[in-house]
């Protein structure tokens, strides 16, 4: 399929913000983190996902409000922007503060920058591109997100940490100059959305009380949601799974950290998760088209609960003594190429699944409610895999967490799944 300048321009920034997802959020900087506060506290693990939960929880409350100015014709992008340079700046604050705990106060504040800015980049889906296409289009964006915002920053950072020293550059540095790759790299692959990506579907900007307005039609967008039985059942399932994945992304290589897994090896295996997502992005684009939307995200979701019962072993299996380091690396391996059959797939489906049920002129509002059940729940998950490590003492143990989150929207799916066809059939024929 050929894309047009403006799908192509929307389709890039997913490269560009790639980069942060898998440095910040995903290997480099949470293992850097992890080290440096397990050292301090003890507990490394505990509060990155305290401070995932953290960020996540703010730009949850703000959203509504975010997508409901963002409606506004010419607002949106300005509220791009605004997200953009903020999550730039933190992350490089966060990479250069001298102590674990203003690290974390700056990856949150950065964080706040990704995520406020994909919700507004998200919406933008319905004037980039046409319902028909919009499966095709948000799969590309994801399978080029993994292959080339997380890969080439990614193979640029592991290069510098493990070759590094034959130049002269220690390992924190390595890290710290990977942060600034990354930054410039989100930068540069933000100016073709910049530029040729226009808000083409919005309202009128409201003579008077702008907040008061976006209020009135935030309730009324709500009462929308809710009134909608496909649209509710199907953002009762996302609030669940998508928590699992997003707590997966989070809390993998700091898990892994925990469990004195080699950092390299799980470094080198999150690299063959971008590779084996690119396609698999693509392929679940394709296969949406012929067996539905909702078919390969509950096959996502199935491929992510083989994913908590292999790292629930891994992690066991090492507390337990009844596995070697070399054999839980193994596994973890098995898990990075898990996580890449479906990663992409599942959240680039439900993006445009949702964007299909939508109002194309409210499209901000509604992706501002799409973004509280995902936000809440990235809150809900990393907040329940700490509080059972806290509570067993046991790293292994917060893997629960994440088994009764996919578990539940995994039925959620299965229950209400005549209604989902028939919602997503019923808007490709108007």
């Amino acid at each position: 399929m050929k894309f047009d300048k403006t799908e192509k321009s929307w389709i890039t920034y997913d490269v560009a913000n790639s980069a942060y997802a898998t440095i910040m959020m995903a290997a480099i900087f949470p293992i850097f983190f992890t080290g440096i506060c397990s050292e301090a506290t003890g507990r490394g693990d505990f509060w990155w996902g305290i401070g995932t939960s953290i960020a996540t929880a703010i730009i949850a409350i703000l959203a509504p409000m975010i997508g409901a100015i963002a409606d506004i014709h010419g607002y949106k992008k300005r509220i791009f922007s605004i997200f953009l340079v903020f999550g730039i700046t933190f992350s490089l604050a966060a990479v250069f503060s001298p102590y674990w705990e203003l690290m974390l106060i700056g990856y949150i504040l950065s964080r706040i920058g990704f995520t406020g800015g994909n919700l507004t980049y998200d919406s933008f889906l319905t004037d980039a591109t046409t319902i028909e296409r919009m499966d095709t289009v948000s799969s590309w964006a994801f399978g080029l997100g993994y292959i080339g915002g997380s890969t080439v920053p990614f193979l640029m950072s592991i290069a510098l940490i493990m070759f590094g020293q034959n130049i002269g550059i220690d390992g924190v540095m390595a890290v710290k100059i990977s942060v600034v790759i990354m930054a410039i790299w989100w930068a540069l692959f933000s100016i073709p959305f910049l530029r040729n990506v226009k808000q083409k579907h919005g309202i009128d900007k409201p003579k008077k009380d702008l907040i008061k307005n976006a209020f009135v039609r935030i309730i009324r967008t709500a009462k929308s949601i809710f009134t909608n039985k496909a649209m509710m059942i199907f953002i009762l399932a996302y609030f669940f799974y998508i928590d699992g994945v997003g707590t997966t992304i989070s809390m993998s290589t700091s898990y892994g950290a925990e469990l004195n897994l080699n950092s390299t090896s799980m470094i080198l295996a999150l690299l063959v998760t971008q590779i084996v997502a690119f396609p698999c992005a693509i392929l679940f684009g394709r296969l949406s088209r012929k067996v539905g939307s909702i078919t390969m995200i509950t096959v996502g979701v199935c491929i992510y609960l083989v994913v908590c019962v292999v790292g629930f072993v891994m992690g066991f299996g090492l507390e337990e003594n009844f596995l070697s380091i070399q054999e839980a690396t193994s596994l973890f391996w098995v898990l990075a190429v898990l996580v890449g059959t479906s990663q992409g797939g599942i959240q680039a489906i439900s993006r445009s699944y949702y964007a299909k049920l939508i109002p194309p002129e409210s499209s901000g509002e509604y992706f501002g409610f799409f973004d509280i059940f995902g936000k809440f729940a990235a809150v809900v998950g990393p907040a329940l895999y700490a509080l059972l490590v806290g509570i067993f003492g046991r790293s292994s143990f917060g893997i629960f967490a994440l088994v009764f989150l996919f578990l539940t929207g995994f039925l959620i799916l299965i229950i209400g799944r005549k209604t989902l066809i028939e919602a997503e059939r019923e808007k490709a024929e108007k």
